[in-house]
């Protein structure tokens, strides 16, 4: 049964590893080794360990990216998703977004691969800065310092205890919407 993985089951198993290992942990043998299963399991789903690391990088923007925006476009009008992202993206574990920035600083692929992630979460972010009413230069201005936060987060080696996430959530939603700079800002772009 073990033998019947499907290639899901190994982009799991590479993201997993990716996390806990680095890209170097993305080889056949030790995977196959990790899912009890031979090699040729492996070669079934993937043509080589190349179609392999970019079937991984796609199956990385899936969780990483493309998941959590369709989970927050179905949250109730009610609640904010800028601010589920952030309580999200500032109280998870991002052992792997520090892996894959790893990689792409000797891969070009995943350099493309994080480039592209980059850009697809900088423009949702800003999506929702101006569905909050901010003006779009004003709106491009602040996602960009949100996703530099988040990535300084990313890559920092401490996680925030409970009682600070809440903190920086508190002053990066009032950073990010605070109305008076809104207003100020759109007085400025009215008269230029």
């Amino acid at each position: 049964m073990p033998d019947q993985l499907s290639a899901k089951d190994w982009l799991d198993a590479g993201l997993k590893a990716l996390a806990a290992s680095g890209f170097t942990a993305l080889k056949a043998e030790p995977l196959a080794r990790a899912l009890k299963v031979s090699r040729g399991s492996f070669y079934w789903h993937f043509a080589d360990l190349a179609a392999f690391h970019a079937a991984v990088l796609g199956h990385w923007r899936e969780v990483a990216a493309e998941r959590i925006i369709a989970d927050l476009e179905n949250v109730p009008e009610d609640e904010s998703p800028l601010r589920l992202l952030l309580r999200r993206t500032f109280s998870g574990r991002l052992a792997l977004e520090k892996a894959v920035r790893s990689w792409a600083t000797f891969d070009s692929q995943a350099r493309a691969a994080v480039q592209a992630i980059d850009r697809r979460r900088l423009d949702y972010v800003e999506l929702l800065l101006r569905k909050a009413g901010l003006p779009e230069g004003l709106a491009q201005a602040r996602a960009q310092i949100l996703y530099w936060a988040f990535i300084g987060y990313a890559l920092s080696d401490k996680p925030l205890p409970k009682t600070r996430q809440e903190l920086v959530l508190e002053e990066l939603m009032r950073m990010a919407l605070h109305q008076d700079d809104m207003r100020r800002r759109a007085v400025l772009e009215a008269g230029s």
